[in-house]
Parts: structure tokens; sequence; C-alpha cells
């Protein structure tokens, strides 16, 4: 098979109005328009389906996160990808949100790169995060751990490794949430019901805004 061609006919699958076929200019801007509009569209709706189903759930965890921090927890946030991109995201958000509201330590266990490769290279890449969470983490702390498919299998070590140590564990997870769904080691699970990657990630984002913000909001303003 011409895997050329088979991307090729991946991409028009998403995006129609890329194919060699079309030559007309507005016709093009109009699809691309209304692709946009269709995304839009179906995140806001995925959004809203995520706050009227986990709407409380996600007051209950940030309420327990923010107990936790008021007895000098530090959050460790991981994933793996563009999951890794936005543990690192949340960990800013939470360490560095702003005038006016609490900074709270919080660390991205993907920042150190010379600690992921070593572990990586020398142990395995299953325990780049348990590593890490058995090293740092205490019994207050907290966990935080995103994926897309909820099956890495890295991210089950460590939250194994965090519930064993006593630390409130927050998975974030999207489709059916995977493994994570039927890990003991999660205390607050959080699912994106959708196969899309592309939307999956974004409701992420959205989420562990929300969390942060309730989080905060409990904790109060910056003294």
């Amino acid at each position: 098979m011409d895997s050329t061609r088979g991307e090729a006919s991946g991409t028009e699958a998403l995006y129609p109005f890329l194919s060699p076929a079309h030559t007309d200019v507005g016709g093009v801007l109009n699809e691309v328009r209304r692709s946009t509009q269709d995304k839009v569209r179906e995140i806001m709706a995925l959004r809203e389906q995520v706050r009227l189903r986990d709407g409380r759930k996600l007051v209950e965890c940030a309420e327990a996160m923010a107990e936790r921090f008021r007895a000098g927890a530090r959050l460790f946030a991981f994933g793996n990808g563009g999951s890794s991109t936005d543990a690192q995201d949340l960990a800013s958000l939470f360490l560095h949100p702003g005038p006016g509201w609490r900074a709270l330590p919080a660390f991205g266990l993907t920042s150190d790169i010379a600690v992921v490769t070593a572990l990586s290279n020398d142990v395995g890449f299953d325990v780049v995060f348990a590593r890490q969470i058995g090293a740092f983490g205490r019994p207050q702390d907290i966990a935080v751990g995103l994926s897309t498919s909820g099956n890495s299998a890295n991210l089950l070590r460590a939250f194994d490794e965090a519930a064993r140590r006593g630390m409130l564990t927050v998975g974030i997870a999207g489709d059916r949430g995977g493994k994570m769904a039927e890990s003991a080691g999660i205390h607050h699970l959080f699912v994106v019901p959708s196969a899309s990657v592309h939307r999956i990630q974004e409701a992420q984002t959205t989420l562990y805004h929300a969390l942060w913000e309730l989080t905060a909001t409990a904790l109060g303003p910056a003294d």
C-alpha cells in the first residue's frame, strides 16, 4: 500500500476541503468556515456534557485538594506527549496563577529531561513517574495524571505508588477512561467522553482550569 496515498486519504477524511479536487477558493473557504464552526460546536457541547455530569465531583475534588494544600501539600502533575505539556501547564497554573490568587507548590514531573531519560534508559519508561513520586511524595501531597486514552502504564504505576503513600490522586482521562477507570489507586477520576484526541485535550484543558479555580476559591485570596 502506498503510505503517502493512505496519509493523504486520512487527511482528506478529516479536512475534505484540502483535496486536490477542490479548486474553487471561495468554496474551500466556506468549507473551512463550516468545519471550524462544527468543531467549535462539538467542543462546546462536550464541555457542557462534562460540566453537567461532573460539576459536583469537581467541587468535591477541589475541596479535597484545598484541604491538602492547607496542610502543606505539594502537587505533582504528569502525562505523556501532549498530556505532558498539559501537565506542565497545570503545574504552572497552580504555582503562578496571577495577581490576587494564592501561589501553590506544584511540579511537572516531565520538566527535568535528565531524570526522565535516565530512568527510561536505565530502568524503564513505565517507572519515570512512579520513581519520582516515590522519591518526593509525602502522605499529604497530591498527584494529578492526564491521559487521553487512560491506558498509560507509567501513569497507572504512578497512581499506585501515590495511593500507597497516602497521597490524594486525581486522574483526567478520555474516551471511556481506559485502565484508569479500573484503577483502585485513583481517588477522583474525570473522563472526557470522546474518541477524538483533539476534543479530549481541549476539554481536559477546560477541566483542569476549572479544578484550579475551584481549589483557589476554596483556599481564598492571597495574603
